[in-house]
């Protein structure tokens, strides 16, 4: 778990790039604003929540992110992704959660929100501009936000509406043969609402060259949003927003060589496209200081196309063989979600006020409908010819529905004990049929319990420390598609037990504060993310299932500095330690992972950087971020290399124009996201390593206007 001597030379090199030895001994103290975290029920200060949380701000996502949430996740210890899509859309908080589309029914074990919209398993749409705030808490959140979330949730803000005419453009230029252009505008409608609209367009080559095709956009980002968002305000104790969103996605992907190079040779690229229509009405009403009532009403639909060349080369590089194989998955995915929650005011609470109490209910339906279509020939001169049509249908209905509650008790002045409560139960069906042929016709119900006990305790003003003790589910369910047998269709839910205490202190007020969590976990039952390959020499037989294990166990720490030591300048340091592994589990190829650690969670993470801005108008910020190995996957033992990366934004600020050159990955490490073990060369298909990169070196410039 030792970090390599290299961060420290890099951290050298990148001083030297920035002018923080120019003193400024008039300016005041940076102060550190007091953070809100938005998916709490409360929607308290950060300093109070018995959790593991990262926040980053409007101005970390402005000055971090060019374009998707993917840059920032660098920025969060714990937290990972799974290179399988152009965009990440699949997560892992402290090494739990799913790692491609197919793993088992649409039941994702991290939550994914935009503007109350649930968009989890499909996260690809989270582009970044016009964000106000990201929100990562760690660990079980069912008694802390509507739906529930096994092993934490993503919560993405946007800009709210506000009475102030604002707006803010940008133009964006880079490598890659990259291009944007963003705008968002906003202010009063009249004397009781508000409005803000954004709309964003950006273009990349893809950082491929596909030389059969003499293409360098075969693996290009098309990308498009528009949001709208609108508040109405006619009393002090109503308020209604209304978040209306439209993204669209659609990205080549042609992102693996045989050779594990930024080089491919696929004579039929594919493509990788999501096009969402969401929208999110939130009402409240209070009843004076009493009680408030709190209805948030969603609804999304999401078209999601993904294709592939499934051999990886042409005519040319086969040859003498003819290998030739394309897979393609159709996805039509529809949410609809209502939550109310009634919550007790300031002079609402029981026990002469010393007791604060929540209810609520929620319902979530999903409907998905899935087609794999899959077609491919492969002759061996020696063997003859062996010919692939595959027309997979499934469609899969769930609802769930939950009653959850939550006390506060506040028996002394720095004390404080929360109990929540979350019951659960989900119903689910699925049909599917192959080549036109009905096969399944599949139904499961399943109640489920979660929870939350936690003790508050401050230490005086400065530092509040605490304890907790949650439980997490996660509902069972099926495999779509093909699967090794008939015994693998179902798998069973799954619970999770989280212990953890952290203590959040401010060392210096508005100068110095720092976090710190150390937390256990145990899984029983665990859903476990298998692939195999059904049919030797049929890359597109290549399968992922959900299978059960017996337990698996988690032992880690998250920990943050902030300090801004003068009025120009601010350093942080974030740090992610954790060791998750089986207790017993053998794979159904026979592979014994007793005691092994769990794919996509590397044993440490780390994020240091620090930002300078110089009252002439001149700033800098500076990255470094780092991840060790980690198994790529639960049914093999390739990993990953350790890496680090390093990103850097210099730029120039005044009357609203600011001009920025950024570089992103300066050391054009090379570092993989997503690593397979099969077999795809003919003529023997010898099981071989195969990776996706992420992203090389990126150099570019951004002009913006704000008022």
């Amino acid at each position: 778990m030792t970090m390599p001597l290299s961060v420290v030379a890099r951290l050298g090199a990148i001083a030297l790039l920035l002018p923080f030895a120019a003193p400024d001994l008039s300016a005041e103290d940076e102060v550190i604003e007091e953070i809100v975290v938005t998916a709490d029920f409360r929607e308290r200060e950060r300093a109070r929540l018995p959790t593991s949380v990262a926040v980053l701000s409007r101005e970390t996502v402005r000055e971090a992110a060019v374009q998707h949430f993917e840059e920032l996740t660098h920025l969060v210890p714990n937290l990972n992704w799974a290179g399988g899509s152009s965009r990440p859309r699949y997560f892992q908080i402290r090494g739990i959660g799913e790692r491609s589309q197919y793993e088992g029914a649409p039941n994702p074990s991290v939550g994914f929100l935009i503007d109350d919209i649930d968009f989890s398993g499909i996260g690809g749409i989270a582009l970044t501009w016009d964000v106000a705030q990201v929100e990562v808490l760690r660990g079980p959140q069912g008694t802390r936000y509507g739906a529930n979330a096994l092993a934490g949730l993503i919560n993405v803000r946007t800009v709210e509406p506000g009475p102030e005419t604002e707006g803010r453009f940008r133009l964006l230029a880079g490598g890659d043969d990259a291009r944007g252009a963003s705008a968002a505008f906003g202010g009063a409608l009249t004397d009781t609402s508000s409005f803000r609209v954004s709309a964003n367009r950006y273009e990349s080559n893809g950082f491929r060259d596909n030389v059969y095709l003499d293409r360098d956009d075969t693996n290009g980002r098309d990308e498009i949003d528009g949001r709208a968002r609108f508040r109405w305000q006619p009393a002090d104790d109503l308020q209604v927003d209304l978040n209306l969103l439209y993204v669209d996605v659609d990205n080549g992907y042609d992102a693996f060589a045989i050779d594990n190079g930024y080089t491919t040779y696929s004579d039929e690229p594919g493509r990788d496209a999501q096009r969402s229509r969401g929208g999110a009405l939130k009402v409240r009403k209070d009843f004076g200081e009493t009680a408030s009532l709190t209805s948030i009403t969603s609804a999304a639909r999401s078209d999601i196309t993904f294709s592939f060349d499934a051999d990886w080369g042409n005519p040319e590089f086969w040859a003498p063989y003819t290998y030739d194989f394309v897979t393609r998955f159709l996805r039509d995915r529809e949410t609809v979600s209502q939550e109310f929650r009634l919550m007790s005011g300031p002079d609402g609470g029981l026990a002469g006020g010393a007791v604060s109490w929540l209810a609520g209910v929620y319902a979530l339906r999903l409907s998905e409908g899935n087609r794999e279509d899959s077609t491919g020939l492969y002759v061996d001169p020696a063997f003859g010819a062996f010919p692939l049509e595959k027309d997979l249908r499934s469609d899969y209905e769930a609802l769930s529905t939950a009653a959850f509650g939550q006390l506060d008790w506040t028996p002394a002045d720095r004390h404080e004990v929360s109990l929540g409560l979350r019951v659960e139960h989900r119903g689910a069906d699925y049909v599917d049929t192959l080549d036109g042929t009905p096969r399944n016709d599949l139904t499961d119900s399943e109640t489920m319990l979660g929870g939350q006990l936690s003790y508050r305790y401050a230490l005086g003003e400065r530092h509040r420390t605490y304890v907790s003790l949650s439980r997490g589910y996660k509902a069972g369910g099926f495999n779509l598609g093909s699967v090794p047998g008939e015994d693998e269709r179902y798998f069973g839910p799954e619970s999770l037990w989280n212990l953890e205490t952290g203590i959040r202190s401010e060392w210096r007020p508005g100068v110095l504060e720092s976090s710190l969590t150390l937390f256990a976990s145990r899984r029983e039952d665990q859903q476990i993310g298998t692939s195999t390959q059904l049919v030797p020499g049929d890359p597109s037989s290549f399968i992922f299932f959900t299978d059960n294990a017996a337990t698996g166990r988690s032992i880690g720490l998250e920990g943050e500095v902030r300090w801004a030591p003068r009025g120009d300048l601010e350093l942080w340091a974030r740090l992610g330690l954790m060791r998750v592994e089986f207790d017993e589990y053998a794979t159904p190829d026979g592979l014994d992972l007793s005691g092994r650690e769990q794919a996509h969670a590397p044993s440490y993470s780390f994020a240091l950087g620090a930002s300078w801005e110089h009252p002439a108008g001149w700033f800098a910020r500076a990255d470094v971020t780092g991840k060790d190995e980690f198994y790529f996957s639960d049914s093999h033992d390739q990993k990953s290399d350790p890496y680090q990366l390093v990103n850097l934004r210099l730029g120039y600020a005044k009357a609203g124009w600011t001009a920025s050159l950024w570089g992103r990955n300066l050391f054009d490490e090379r570092y993989a996201v997503r690593g397979f073990f099969f077999g795809n060369e003919p003529p023997d298909f010898p099981n071989e390593r195969y990776v996706r990169l992420g992203d090389p070196r990126q150099i570019g410039f951004t002009l913006e206007y704000g008022f």
